[in-house]
């Protein structure tokens, strides 16, 4: 009897299977779909790592799920964000990993000139609300900059204008980072060269700008998108540079305009608000210094006339200086005879006081001074007899208390040494013990693994009746297998015999090497050993 028989039938309707349906239903949609283009709303944006991008389009009825490969993402003009009304280009496909259908875009468009400036409005609405517009975080523009940086494209008319006006009206440094001005790049370029600028160390090789300008020609409202995007707004907003705007027309109004610290209705405009005219700068200086010095002299004038009527107003010398230089006659004619009367007082005074120095009061105070001294001598001598007595007292206490204290020390030293050897002893017996007891239990271990090793083994099956059949030296697991080879090896547990499919009849193969014989147990019983 067969073990492994056919079910019967049970109609004439044909059998898929799961991957053949989806292979199917993915044909048959992406040839009745292979181009389409569809108007929703966007819904549930994702960007993950990779670099694709999936959303939802939907209706008020119906969700269609949307993804846009790396590539596909990088082309799109305009990027779907969450609530903008788009019309999508793209093809029909399914993913049967997960039995849904979804749609392949290659681009996407506004649906309409209305949703792209509703998109713009909610943009700037969300921008000015984190306070990037505040016109407190504006910086005043540099009255005569010494570097310009301008970011723009290098081959349009638009730097040939800045470079003309600015030439005409006062030549400066320029330096230009050349960008896309419109595009997929632009927004990114465009951000990363305002940061660059502001990158650029004070005093390094390249010189620092004082003032950006970010220029662009006129153009319709896509052209000019890339200054709307987020990423330019905050690169913007975030410059410690002083910064004009030049995009577009006078009617053009784009997001960096509000970002800006001031906003140029044409790029000529800007090269105007960047730098004074030379010529009349120069005049207006003439003009101020021509009123400096008329001004200067008509001061010097006045202040001399001033002088002299003064002058005339004063008393003369003669008058001034006559009271002064009598009192000082009157002075000298009286200081001779103050001298002589201040000798003789100054004369009389010591004549008294040496009258009293003789030298036997010499000799009396000198020796009153002397006993002073020997009587102080003797009394610090006493004094430091009497401190070195006290000092030798407290050495001599202290050295009789050392010698006991240095036995105590000595004994807690050895018993603390005999301690440590005892418990070197005691460690050392267990270190033994327990490196016997490893030895014992890794033995015990490998003779388990040795007696499942030959429990597992084909060999332990060959001698309960089995037998492995091999054709070419490959392990035959089918009759239909076995009918094909031309020559069969049919291995026993005591050894080996070939034999022919057709002829029934068997040789004898020489035996192979025999196994290893199993490992004894320590026991010294025999049988299937434990897994533990």
């Amino acid at each position: 009897m067969d073990l492994f028989e056919d079910p019967a039938p049970t109609g004439n309707q044909p059998e898929f299977t799961v991957s053949e349906l989806s292979g199917a239903v993915k044909r048959v949609i992406e040839g009745e779909f292979g181009l389409v283009r569809v108007r929703g709303e966007v819904g549930r944006v994702s960007r993950p790592s990779s670099g694709h991008m999936y959303f939802d389009l939907k209706d008020d009825r119906a969700v269609i799920a949307a993804v846009s490969w790396k590539g596909q993402v990088a082309r799109m003009q305009v990027r779907p964000e969450e609530g903008m009304e788009v019309v999508a280009t793209g093809r029909m496909t399914t993913f049967p990993g997960q039995s849904k259908y979804q749609l392949i875009v290659d681009d996407v468009a506004p649906a309409g000139a209305g949703a792209l400036m509703a998109m713009l409005e909610k943009r700037r609405a969300a921008l000015q609300a984190e306070g990037l517009f505040d016109p407190a975080r504006k910086q005043p523009i540099p009255y005569l900059p010494e570097v310009i940086g301008v970011v723009t494209s290098p081959s349009g008319a638009v730097i040939r204008d800045i470079l003309h006006r600015l030439r005409d009206r006062f030549p400066r440094h320029v330096l230009i980072w050349p960008v896309a001005v419109q595009g997929q790049d632009c927004a990114a370029q465009v951000a990363a060269a305002i940061r660059g600028f502001n990158a650029i160390e004070p005093g390094g090789p390249v010189p620092r700008p004082d003032l950006l300008i970010v220029a662009r020609g006129g153009g319709s409202l896509e052209d000019l998108w890339g200054f709307n995007e987020e990423i330019v707004v905050r690169a913007a907003a975030a410059s410690r540079i002083p910064l004009i705007s030049a995009v577009g027309h006078e009617t053009d109004t784009t997001l960096i305009d509000f970002a800006v610290d001031r906003r140029a209705p044409t790029p000529t405009a800007a090269a105007e608000m960047a730098v004074p005219v030379r010529g009349e700068l120069l005049a207006t200086v003439e003009n101020l210094g021509a009123r400096l010095t008329r001004a200067l002299t008509q001061g010097a004038e006045r202040r001399g006339q001033r002088l002299r009527d003064l002058a005339r107003a004063l008393p003369r010398l003669d008058s001034l200086l006559a009271g002064p230089g009598q009192r000082f006659d009157t002075a000298v004619q009286r200081l001779g005879g103050a001298l002589g009367l201040a000798v003789s007082r100054k004369r009389a005074a010591y004549a008294a006081r040496a009258g009293r120095l003789t030298p036997g009061a010499l000799l009396a105070l000198i020796a009153r001074r002397r006993d002073a001294i020997d009587k102080r001598g003797a009394d610090l001598e006493a004094r430091f007899l009497r401190r070195a007595d006290a000092r030798h007292a407290a050495f001599d206490k202290w050295a009789s208390r050392l010698a006991p204290a240095l036995h105590r020390l000595i004994a807690q030293a050895d018993r603390q040494q005999a301690e440590g050897a005892a418990r070197l002893a005691g460690l050392s017996a267990r270190l033994e013990t327990a490196q016997a007891a490893r030895l014992s239990d890794g033995a015990r271990r490998l003779d388990a693994l040795e007696r499942m090793r030959q429990t597992l083994g084909h060999h332990a099956t060959l001698r309960r009746g089995f037998a492995v059949v091999r054709a070419g030296g490959q392990v035959v697991t089918a009759a239909s297998l076995a009918a094909q080879a031309p020559l069969l090896e049919i291995e026993f547990h005591d050894g080996r015999v070939t034999a022919r499919p057709d002829a029934g009849t068997a040789s004898p193969a020489p035996a192979p090497r025999p196994p290893a014989p199993a490992r004894k147990p320590r026991d010294g019983g025999e049988g299937q050993g434990s897994l533990f």
